[in-house]
């Protein structure tokens, strides 16, 4: 009798070994899901070096998706020809300054065109243009393009961060 009831301790003890190991393997699966994708916590940050760009020099980079245009701006193309608030779009990293904006016209999210020998950026869709500071200036878009949160580490340019620089600009600070 006591053959059997060591039996079925032991049957019991395995049966709740399994049980146990069951419960943790659905609380980590549990988990896993609720976690975010690596692609998607990949596609969060975009790190761009700035520091071999050329002045006049437009780089375009992907950021969530979407293109962001990066202008060095030359001494001459300060942007001081237009309102406070439209200053405010440079951001000055040592002694250069660059434009940096979500490169959607904001009519209708058509990705415009640089053209540098005019230094506008001309949206193929209905016409609209923004001058070199990413203002609209004609046709449609209802306001200039809409500045990305960034955030700068030395000459690096971090995108969908909020730094100091960027809470700055648009009146965060």
């Amino acid at each position: 009798m006591s053959m059997a009831q060591s039996r079925r301790d032991f049957l019991g003890m395995v049966f709740g070994g399994f049980a146990a190991a069951g419960g943790l393997a659905a609380l980590y699966a549990m988990k896993r899901t609720w976690d975010p994708l690596p692609s998607v916590m990949a596609a969060g940050f975009t790190t761009v070096d700035l520091s071999p760009m050329k002045e006049g020099e437009l780089r375009t980079v992907t950021w969530r998706g979407k293109p962001i245009f990066i202008l060095k701006k030359p001494p001459e193309e300060n942007c001081n020809h237009l309102p406070d608030e439209t200053k405010k779009r440079l951001v000055k990293i040592g002694d250069s300054e660059y434009l940096v904006m979500i490169g959607l016209c904001t009519h209708l999210g058509c990705i415009p065109t640089w053209e540098p020998e005019k230094k506008i950026f001309h949206c193929a869709c209905h016409g609209g243009e923004y001058d070199a500071c990413g203002v609209n200036t004609f046709g449609p878009p209802p306001r200039p393009m809409d500045i990305p949160p960034f955030k700068i580490e030395g000459t690096k340019l971090v995108l969908g961060e909020e730094g100091p620089e960027y809470k700055k600009l648009v009146g965060k600070a």
